[in-house]
This record gives structure tokens, C-alpha cells and sequence, in this order.
């Protein structure tokens, strides 16, 4: 794991210790990595309460309870199936804050969808933030740049005010 992501899961136990939030992480393309990150470095017990690789759209709806006709309409590489997944594991958690990304890694297209094209979204209490991200590396690169774009985006969303 590169020292970047780790910085920025470094930021994040900053963060939700000194606000006293919890944390959960709903992951498709990202298979862990944020998981991994934030529980890489000590005291992650503290706040970080669930994580769940949500692969399969099968599992995005029977576990995350993403609406079936979300999928249907958008697909699972979609901006909607990322915050509904955020939204699902916040409630099914209990957290203060959940993040998910869903996307294609590549290398083939995927329901019509380019390599790269990857959804991240941070949920709390009534407020969801989201964001498309458009990568340009190798399979790996992409993963880790979409963990840090999500990590990133709960930051954003777990420093404004309540």
C-alpha cells in the first residue's frame, strides 16, 4: 500500500476520533483497500465499526439494500448505486459515516461503461455526498486512487458541521 493512502486514512483517525464519529465502508471496486487502510494503523478499533465488499449487484441488494430498481435502471457502475450502498450501510451499521465506491477497473467495458469510470459517495444522516471519477491507470492504480478519492470525499463530508 502506498504511503498516500495512508496519509489520508491517517487523516481520517485524526478526524473521527476528535469528533467522536463512527465509521463504516460499503466497497465494490475498491475489494477492502479503504477498510484495510483505515484498520492498517492502530486505534482504528476507536471508530471504525463495519465493512463489507459488496462485489455482486445480487449482494448490493440483499445486503446493502440497494433498490432493485436503482440497478435496473442504473446499472451498478453508477453514481445512484454508489450513495444508495453508502445510504444502505449507514443504516445497516449504525455508523455516524458510511463511504462506498462501486466502478470498472477495466480492462473491458462494463454494462456499457469505460474502464475507469468509478462512483465514490460518503453518507450521514440525511446528507449524501457523491462524485464520478474518471481514471486513467493500470487496474491497481485505479483501485488505490479510487480508495483515496473516496477516503478524500468522507473527510469533505465528516468535517462539516452537523
Amino acid at each position: 500500500m502506498k504511503p498516500d493512502i495512508l496519509d489520508i486514512a491517517g487523516n481520517v483517525h485524526v478526524l473521527f476520533t476528535k469528533k467522536k464519529l463512527t465509521l463504516s465502508a460499503a466497497e465494490s471496486c475498491t475489494g477492502g483497500l479503504i477498510s484495510h487502510s483505515i484498520t492498517s494503523i492502530a486505534g482504528a478499533s476507536s471508530f471504525f465499526i463495519a465493512g463489507a465488499v459488496a462485489y455482486s449487484g445480487d449482494i448490493k441488494r440483499s445486503i446493502l439494500n440497494v433498490p432493485p430498481d436503482v440497478i435496473a435502471q442504473y446499472g451498478v457502475v453508477s453514481e445512484e448505486t454508489a450513495r444508495a450502498m453508502a445510504e444502505g450501510m449507514l443504516l445497516i451499521s449504525g455508523s455516524d459515516v458510511s463511504v462506498s465506491t462501486t466502478g470498472n477497473l477495466g480492462p473491458d467495458v462494463l454494462e456499457g461503461k469505460e474502464k475507469g469510470l468509478v462512483y465514490v459517495a460518503a453518507a450521514r444522516r440525511g446528507r449524501t455526498l457523491s462524485k464520478a471519477l474518471r481514471l486513467k491507470g493500470g487496474r491497481e492504480e485505479n483501485k488505490e486512487a479510487a480508495a483515496m478519492a473516496a477516503l478524500r470525499l468522507l473527510i469533505e463530508l465528516a468535517e462539516k458541521d452537523d
